[in-house]
């Protein structure tokens, strides 16, 4: 099977470029609102992982943070630079690997990254490096493919035909994803799952049809399922108990290195 590389990257963001990041969705807010409920974001220094669209950046930098990204694919830093120039907001991209980052240890009170992980045969070397810039104290927030869940069928069928788009990947489940937090040197202090609306079947066939048509179906119809009275009470119910989370197509663990204040 063949690896994820930096070619892929680049081709998968300039043609996102070249679409207008109409058929990117972003990740429904889930990072900011978990990161925004550490507290008070003013003057707090974030590190982004993985660069993406910069939607992300651009939220916590509106919010008083100190943002800096860090990608190895230049396309990446591309659009994170346009989305900080249309938001009028300072974020620092800076291109580099993120597994020898350029940074000091005990540099970030946050450190996050989505759809990220699973790239990584051994993801332990860059959870690691992740804690090392991380200030005592500091969170790591890690957010990534759930295993089972029927996106994840399909894509293993992709990447055993190499028709995947991003090469090889894995995917986790929420006590392997904490696991893996432990070992690299953080302490769990929650973990969430997000079902995503609209769901990845329609993601992915509004994507095919971009591609193929140039017909851009609606971005954020309303959901067939759960919907109405009984629908949101089902989510809040069940979506609160630990069993959701080996339902749910993305999970998130969020990790804080040990001392200083909290």
């Amino acid at each position: 099977m063949r690896e994820s590389t930096p070619g892929h990257w680049q081709r998968f963001w300039e043609e996102a470029a070249r679409h207008g990041l109409d058929d990117v969705y972003d990740n429904d807010g889930r990072l900011i609102r978990e990161i925004v409920a550490l507290g008070d974001l003013a003057g707090r220094r974030i590190l982004e992982v993985g660069a993406g669209t910069g939607r992300d950046a651009v939220a916590l930098a509106r919010a008083g943070a100190e943002v800096v990204t860090i990608d190895y694919v230049p396309g990446s830093l591309r659009l994170t630079c346009r989305a900080a120039r249309d938001a009028d907001v300072p974020i620092a991209p800076v291109c580099g690997d993120g597994l020898r980052m350029p940074f000091a240890d005990a540099t970030f009170d946050v450190v996050f990254h989505q759809g990220l992980l699973e790239h990584f045969r051994d993801p332990l070397p860059l959870l690691r490096e992740n804690v090392r810039v991380l200030r005592p104290g500091g969170v790591l927030l890690v957010d990534v493919p759930q295993t089972f869940h029927y996106y994840t069928l399909g894509k293993q069928a992709l990447i055993r035909l190499n028709r995947w788009f991003a090469g090889w990947e894995t995917q986790f489940t929420i006590s392997r994803l904490e696991t893996l937090l432990q070992t690299a040197g953080t302490t769990v202090i929650r973990s969430y799952g997000d079902w995503m609306v609209p769901g990845l079947w329609y993601r992915a066939l509004r994507k095919l049809v971009l591609r193929r048509t140039g017909r851009r179906l609606p971005r954020n119809p309303e959901p067939l399922w759960p919907c109405g009275p009984l629908g949101r009470v089902w989510r809040r119910r069940f979506g609160g108990t630990r069993l959701s989370l080996y339902t749910t197509p993305t999970i998130g663990c969020l990790g804080r290195k040990p001392g200083g204040a909290r």
